[in-house]
């Protein structure tokens, strides 16, 4: 017990810090080599990053937040791996990866979305649950225009993914853990889309600031 602790606290601290940084930020300091926070003001300078730096700087911007979800999870699964138990290294460090994002210490634990990092945790599992949350996900949000909709569906698809495509009871059950408090901080957001209060996407116009949406 005492070496599975030893093994799971780096992942933890490592998978959550990671979590809380945000993807701005990341790319400011490793990939386009200037401050891209003052491309505009609030949340609004994630939209002024696009028309800035056009579709090939946003996928490089994907790609950024793609390594950061990876890396902790790789790095779980090694841990683990060293006691035979890959897989439960890879859902735990998902599971604090999506803490991180939903609950940052850097940013006064007001998180965003989670749901790509969720998306990639599962796939990490299991690829074909992981496509389809993904998929959930993404269509469930085109139709909607609220990504929080379709973050929480894809949570709620992900709990009997798990249930019905993990044999290893501790991973089902991690899996489901990343998935529940999706749903719960998404509460308050699904509140004010029920009163109305809440934006609609606007697909063809600054659809991509809304992905890095504080609540």
């Amino acid at each position: 017990m005492i070496v599975y602790c030893l093994l799971l606290l780096p992942v933890a601290i490592i998978a959550y810090f990671l979590g809380s940084m945000d993807t701005i930020a990341l790319a400011s300091n490793f990939v386009f080599r200037k401050n891209l926070m003052r491309l505009g003001r609030g949340n609004l300078w994630i939209a002024n990053f696009r028309r800035v730096y056009g579709l090939v700087g946003f996928i490089k911007l994907l790609l950024t937040e793609l390594v950061r979800d990876v890396l902790p999870i790789l790095f779980g699964g090694l841990m683990l791996g060293f006691k035979g138990h890959a897989e439960v290294g890879f859902a735990f460090a998902a599971f604090c990866l999506t803490l991180g994002r939903l609950y940052p210490v850097l940013y006064d634990f007001k998180g965003s979305h989670a749901s790509f990092c969720m998306a990639v945790g599962a796939m990490f599992i299991n690829p074909s649950a992981g496509i389809a949350v993904l998929v959930v996900i993404a269509a469930v949000t085109l139709i909607s225009k609220f990504i929080t909709v379709g973050t929480v569906a894809g949570a709620l698809v992900l709990i009997p993914m798990a249930i019905l495509m993990v044999d290893d009871a501790l991973v089902r059950k991690l899996l489901i853990f990343m998935a529940i408090p999706v749903v719960i901080k998404h509460i308050p957001s699904l509140l004010r889309i029920a009163a109305g209060r809440e934006e609609k996407l606007a697909i063809i116009h600054d659809v991509t600031y809304k992905f890095d949406e504080k609540f």
